[in-house]
């Protein structure tokens, strides 16, 4: 039995039940092929509560920094990421956004879930920004649907300095897959991008009503 099948046996169980999400749009998810999760971002538990209400594997990408620690605590901190379906990558590596984008379509290519966030950052002020147009690349480079993703609550889950979760109200909604194959064709490559992620955006946006901030977000030092 795989590590990410022992700790989801276990860790998705257990948070249910003390923090009791509200989840809808399951029926929205597909059981099996290659599906693109794209989601709003409030805060670094979004990459675990996706996860652990989805029926099925997500990976997301997590800092290399969590899983080349040393000594006990550091290898306890990679079996845990490695258990929910974390991917490491390198974030202050130039080239860490094209391996982001190889390690998706790897992700996609064995016809799994790949999880991640349109506006690159977390939002730090609640505001939906831009998407950036990666997610439309992947989408078209694997052809599989997208699937938009809206969450809130996690912003109050475990705010910036908090080293414990709270038990806060907490809700993900799963939207209306969006196809992307053959729906382009002879379209320019980034005009086809451009209107592709725009619609992912615009469902983001519909799940959780957040104020549109109409600019790209900046990655912060801490983000």
């Amino acid at each position: 039995m795989e590590l990410y099948t022992v700790v989801h046996t276990v860790v998705a169980p257990v948070s249910k039940a003390i923090w009791r999400p509200t989840v809808t749009g399951l029926e929205n998810l597909p059981r099996t092929g290659p599906v693109i999760l794209a989601s709003n971002h409030l805060s670094f538990a979004d990459s675990l509560v996706i996860p652990i209400v989805a029926p099925r594997k997500v990976a997301f990408l997590a800092k290399s920094d969590y899983f080349n620690g040393t000594g006990v605590r550091g290898r306890l901190s990679k079996l845990w990421f490695e258990g929910i379906g974390m991917l490491p990558v390198d974030r202050d590596d130039p080239r860490a956004a094209l391996g982001s984008l190889d390690t998706a379509l790897e992700v996609l290519g064995r016809g799994e879930a790949f999880g991640l966030y349109p506006e690159g950052t977390r939002s730090r002020d609640g505001r939906l920004y831009r998407g950036r147009t990666g997610v439309a690349h992947l989408a078209l480079t694997a052809g599989c649907p997208v699937v938009p993703v809206g969450v809130t609550g996690t912003e109050k889950l475990q705010p910036v300095g908090a080293r414990l979760p709270r038990i806060v109200p907490v809700t993900v909604r799963f939207g209306e897959p969006i196809e992307v194959a053959g729906r382009y064709d002879g379209v320019p490559p980034g005009k086809a991008r451009r209107e592709i992620t725009d619609e992912i955006m615009r469902a983001i946006q519909a799940l959780t009503g957040q104020e549109e901030a109409g600019v790209y977000n900046e990655r912060a030092l801490d983000a």
